[in-house]
């Protein structure tokens, strides 16, 4: 008999974690053994739980899902991370994609998706819910030189209004890395202006409107 898939819930939203733990635990060869409420929670703890699959929210207090994945591969690049979001815009599954994750799904599907996504993913595949189309080219559609993961990601914090301080402390990288990356999206997007780049974001559908964090 083959052991039980182990798998980690990273959400911060309790009622949702503990929906999905419902459903998953009816599934005999799943074993949710954590459920945890931010990025640092399964960073702290990912080597004691050595899970198989780990299921990540986006949008998270203290660190959210797409630094926690970023973080997670770099000390090990065979992490089995699912992204699980509410976000179905291009520019989120593309960018948590980049940065590595296994798979998008969104937290709307039906369940049979969540158990093909954690056997995909177990196989060595990829996985993508129906809902998440994206482009996973590197090249922009307007022709413009695309965005690094990285890039993406300073995007996406500048366009939320942090300032360079709050991103490093965020990626846990240097000020004036920050400044350097938020130089090379202007350039790349043609864009002069922090206003800019959230309205960039917005009317691409990253922010999905104002007061959304990532």
């Amino acid at each position: 008999m083959t052991d039980a898939v182990k798998v980690v819930i990273v959400d911060d939203h309790p009622m949702v974690a503990d929906g999905i733990c419902a459903i998953l635990s009816s599934y005999d060869d799943i074993d949710v053994i954590a459920k945890l409420c931010n990025g640092q929670e399964i960073l702290d703890r990912v080597a004691e739980l050595s899970p198989d699959v780990i299921l990540m929210d986006l949008n998270m207090p203290m660190m959210g899902g797409l630094s926690a994945t970023e973080r997670l591969l770099e000390r090990n690049p065979n992490t089995r991370i699912l992204i699980l979001s509410m976000h179905n815009a291009p520019e989120y599954v593309s960018t948590a994609m980049s940065h590595g994750a296994r798979g998008y799904l969104l937290k709307d599907v039906p369940t049979e998706n969540i158990i093909d996504a954690i056997q995909a993913v177990m196989r060595g595949e990829t996985y993508l819910c129906e809902g998440a189309s994206a482009s996973l080219t590197p090249t922009s559609k307007d022709g413009r030189e695309g965005l690094t993961a990285r890039e993406q990601t300073i995007l996406l914090q500048l366009a939320q209004g942090k300032s360079n301080k709050e991103v490093a402390i965020e990626l846990d990288i240097s000020v004036h890395t920050v400044e350097t990356h938020r130089k090379n999206v202007k350039r790349k997007l043609g864009i002069s202006s922090t206003a800019g780049l959230t309205r960039y974001a917005m009317e691409h559908g990253v922010l999905q409107g104002t007061g959304v964090e990532f």
